[in-house]
């Protein structure tokens, strides 16, 4: 077998190695077998290929359409042309499978099933890393680079994966890598023919391939393991670290659990994952005292930065667990407020680095490394910790505002208008809009809240649909009010974004809805209770909770103390949600009108079994990690034009007319001699100026102008080099312009494809990377001899 060929193989395994951390979040492991089958198919077309020999752009190319023809022969057969060649209806239909496939990620919990979208997600992902790794790997001969898109495709799997195992698929993973960085190496030394092997003198000297593992060879290795074992081992056996690989996240269950992880240490992951659940698993059992209430929302975090395209927690400041914690902020000593006191229980299946507890906490007694962040009143898990069996206790106020408290709550301080009214330029001008038209008439900001939950949750024409995309980007929100089909997440974030565009300050919270009562008297809250709701800040009650989202929850008192509203005229008739099961049993909402439905006198709705996905929608973390890595792939083989794009404007562009005639007559030599570097003529810095100006133009056979123009530049360099009193020349950035222009019309159309994507001056940014290091330790070397007694000593 080959260099390449050994080469190629290792490329495939590592890729293999990477996607094994995909293997838990599907259900059935035969896709990596058919990804391997392909793999390996696409994989001997490029060494076929090489051994042609093709250019290297041209082999990516046959790759990539083998990697076509095998997808469309697995997925889209019936739709191409003689059952093999891909036409518009087969690139229609990936694009239907692709969308099914982002879908089902955010359908279903993992272990997802394996629909056929999420296989082609899975096995064209492979597919598309493969042929980055061996063209990056083999066929332009740069293994290191080739471990971006292998960490790509390993975090993907890694980050959505839950279980124990994680340590074996990045030591598969890692151990693919260092694989084809030893393959990689053990191909360059076989490039310098005989050398001498590790076995001493008496075995004498070696061919690569005839004898024992070289010395160099076998240093990598042991270099490699030790990195590797070091990896593995710190993390578990240094405390400062905490949780290292080899810890062991547990499984279990508890008080009526089932057994295994059911959150994220996200919020929003958190709370698609939990309503992602087959089955309603028990997070946690709480007491309270004095009675329970169902506004005893159990707050895990607050989601206050807004960029127009999706909600997220700001990174603040976190601070040491203060007992008591400080008085809530724009709480009024007028404003009726009840102490009540929770003892809960975590399930030991339940890992959250958030503590849910309900706003605003006075008091926490716990174990553990916890730490406290005051803007958002969050107690957040330090160095790992989470809440997996906890058990605490928390006492917090029940704030009770009056609506007309709330109706004449003073301007809120400035810098609360200032932080939490912010609402980017890119938000479609229909949110606002909108928000202005539902609150037409109303006399305060509490008013307008009370209008825009009402419009949400009982007139508006919303309807709770947890089949619905959850959506992102810029026009998510101005989708959601046209369509008005959605779940709590698309309620909370569009009405904490409308009531910011009316100067209300707002903010979305994560966490629980307060469960469901048990026989012995506490509270059991399951996967399902998960949930998102608005706060909006009034001055006196400090941040309250709304609840927009129709049929979850329960509306606050002080909103629904008010004259009901009428319904808008009109506004369209509920209908049934074409994606919704029917039912047998008659639906108390469909016999209940609006005004009872706000004032709290319908019946509940009748019970049912939950359905998979209940209130959940697609995944950003998946989409992003999906796209993430298809940008890493398509984006790394481009980092060397983009480096000569950026060093030839820096040279030649209007950034040098502000350094010196010198400098700039220097910048435009290096530029032209980088130019001729990247056609295949090498610079030597043996030569004069003038001496490698006529190499280049007898090398690439220049003529007439260009010729005269590489002329002028040398002479212009010798000028500055030489000269007592160098004249400044002018126009050197067009003479280098000229020469570029004449080595691109005398050398060939490979030659030119390869200049333009890779640039062999490229080459400058390794050595001037060891330059520095040189650098760096010739420095430290000097520090460290200078120390009492001459020599350096072990820091």
């Amino acid at each position: 077998m080959s260099g390449r060929v050994r080469l190629a193989v290792c490329g495939a395994l590592a890729t293999l190695a990477a996607a094994s951390a995909m293997l838990p979040l599907i259900n059935r492991t035969t896709w990596i077998l058919q990804a391997a089958l392909l793999l390996a198919i696409q994989t001997a077309v490029g060494s076929v290929a090489r051994r042609v020999p093709l250019s290297g752009y041209l082999t990516v190319a046959s790759q990539a359409l083998t990697g076509l023809l095998l997808l469309t022969v697995v997925f889209a057969r019936d739709r191409a042309v003689a059952g093999v060649l891909p036409g518009p209806e087969v690139l229609a239909e990936f694009g239907r499978l692709l969308q099914a496939g982002v879908d089902d990620v955010g359908r279903y919990a993992i272990p997802a099933p394996a629909t056929l979208g999420i296989r082609l997600l899975l096995v064209g992902g492979v597919l598309v890393v493969g042929l980055v790794v061996d063209a990056l790997a083999v066929t332009f001969r740069s293994a290191a680079p080739a471990g971006l898109p292998l960490l790509a495709l390993y975090s993907i799997g890694a980050g959505l994966a839950r279980g124990g195992t994680d340590w074996l698929w990045f030591l598969a993973a890692a151990a693919g890598y260092l694989l084809l960085l030893l393959a990689e190496g053990r191909d360059r030394l076989s490039q310098w023919g005989r050398v001498f092997g590790g076995g001493g003198a008496a075995r004498g000297p070696e061919f690569m391939g005839s004898g024992p593992a070289l010395a160099p060879v076998r240093t990598g290795r042991r270099i490699g393991a030790l990195v590797l074992g070091i990896a593995l081992v710190a993390p578990a056996v240094l405390p400062s670290i905490g949780g290292g690989l080899l810890q062991p996240r547990g499984k279990g269950a508890g008080p009526g659990g089932t057994g295994g992880t059911i959150s994220a240490v996200n919020p929003l992951v958190s709370l698609q994952n939990n309503l992602n659940q087959p089955e309603n698993r028990e997070v946690m059992r709480y007491r309270v005292a004095p009675q329970p209430s169902q506004d005893l929302y159990l707050r895990i975090v607050s989601l206050d930065e807004f960029d127009g395209a999706s909600w997220r927690a700001s990174e603040r400041r976190i601070t040491d667990v203060p007992l008591p914690l400080p008085t809530p902020t724009g709480l009024a000593p007028d404003v009726r407020a009840e102490a009540v006191a929770l003892s809960v229980a975590a399930a030991d299946g339940y890992g959250q680095n958030y503590l849910p507890m309900p706003y605003p906490a006075q008091s926490v007694d716990l174990t553990g490394r916890w730490r406290y962040e005051p803007e958002g009143r969050t107690l957040v898990g330090d160095h790992g910790q989470t809440t997996r069996g906890l058990r605490y206790e928390v006492t917090s106020l029940r704030v009770q505002p009056t609506a007309a408290q709330l109706a004449a709550a003073p301007a809120p301080p400035e810098r609360l208008l200032r932080e939490y009214t912010k609402v980017p330029g890119n938000v479609p001008k229909v949110v606002a809009q909108t928000a202005r038209k539902v609150t037409a008439g109303a006399a305060n900001a509490y008013e307008q809240a009370v209008k825009l939950q009402d419009w949400f949750a009982v007139n508006g024409g919303f309807r709770y649909d947890t089949e619905v995309r959850s959506g992102s980007g810029h026009d998510a929100i101005a989708r959601f009010l046209e369509e008005k089909r959605g779940f709590c997440v698309h309620f909370s974030f569009s009405m904490a974004a409308m009531a910011r565009t009316l100067g209300i300050p707002a903010r979305v919270a994560v966490g629980f809805t307060p469960g469901s009562p048990q026989p012995d008297g506490s509270m059991s809250v399951g996967s399902k209770d998960a949930h998102a709701w608005p706060e909006l800040y009034f001055e006196g009650a400090g941040w309250t909770r709304f609840e927009p989202t129709p049929s979850r929850g329960s509306q606050p008192e002080y909103t629904v103390a008010q004259t009901p509203t009428v319904p808008d005229p009109g506004a369209p008739a509920p209908v049934p949600s074409r994606r919704s099961v029917p039912s047998a049993a008659p639906s108390a909402e469909a016999g209940c009108p609006p005004e009872q439905r706000k004032l709290g006198s319908c019946a509940g709705p009748a019970p049912r079994a939950s359905a998979p996905g209940a209130d959940e929608g697609v995944s950003p973390l998946a989409v992003a990690g999906f796209a993430l890595a298809a940008l890493a792939a398509l984006a790394l083989p481009l980092l060397p034009l983009l480096w000569r794009i950026r060093a030839r404007a820096r040279r030649l562009g209007p950034a040098a007319g502000a350094r010196e005639p010198g400098e700039r007559t220097l910048a435009a030599w290096r530029e032209l001699t980088d130019s001729a570097w990247d056609y295949g003529i090498p610079p030597d810095e043996s030569r004069t100026p003038r001496t490698a100006a006529a190499r280049i133009v007898g090398t690439a056979r220049l003529e007439g102008p260009a010729a005269e123009a590489a002329g002028r530049v040398a002479t212009a360099v010798e000028q500055v080099l030489y000269a007592p009193r160098p004249r400044p020349a002018d126009g050197l950035a067009g003479d280098v312009e000229l020469v570029r222009a004449g080595l691109r019309a005398s050398a060939g159309r490979g030659a030119r494809l390869r200049a333009l994507l890779a640039p062999r001056s490229a080459a400058r940014v390794v050595r001037g990377a060891r330059r520095r290091r040189a650098a760096v330790t010739a420095r430290l070397r000097d520090v460290t001899s200078r120390r009492p007694g001459g020599r350096s000593r072990a820091s």
